[in-house]
């Protein structure tokens, strides 16, 4: 059964930084295409960035220059490291796996195999 488990997620101040981990079983995930999702409020979720098999990468517009998305193979973890954050960053964030060689050509959440439970970021001004 494949899980995914996020974590790191908590409250910051405006211009702060966190790191959200997520610990994938029982596949590698060098192997896939695996992506960052979250969803502010009251709104629908949103793609946030993408690496594919190759360790290319591909961001959101409100997130490019701020967040960094890795994997490592050792851990078989997805990261996304998030810094300079914003209140408009506040959200439940889910890691998804997409269980093809390249990522779908837009960041939708539609387009991924699985999804984990989230993890709460909360930015306070």
């Amino acid at each position: 059964q494949v899980t995914l488990a996020e974590s790191g997620g908590g409250s910051v101040q405006d211009g702060g930084s966190l790191r959200l981990t997520c610990a994938a079983t029982p596949f590698a995930v060098t192997r896939y295409c695996m992506a960052w999702f979250r969803q502010p409020p009251g709104k629908e979720r949103e793609g946030v960035a993408n690496i594919e098999r190759d360790g290319s990468t591909t961001y959101a517009e409100s997130v490019k220059g701020r967040f960094i998305i890795s994997k490592d193979d050792t851990e078989n973890a997805l990261y996304l490291k998030m810094n300079n954050l914003k209140p408009e960053d506040t959200g439940m964030y889910y890691c998804a796996a997409k269980f093809a060689a390249v990522c779908p050509s837009q960041l939708s959440v539609t387009a991924f195999d699985f999804t984990g439970q989230g993890t709460q970021v909360t930015v306070s001004s």
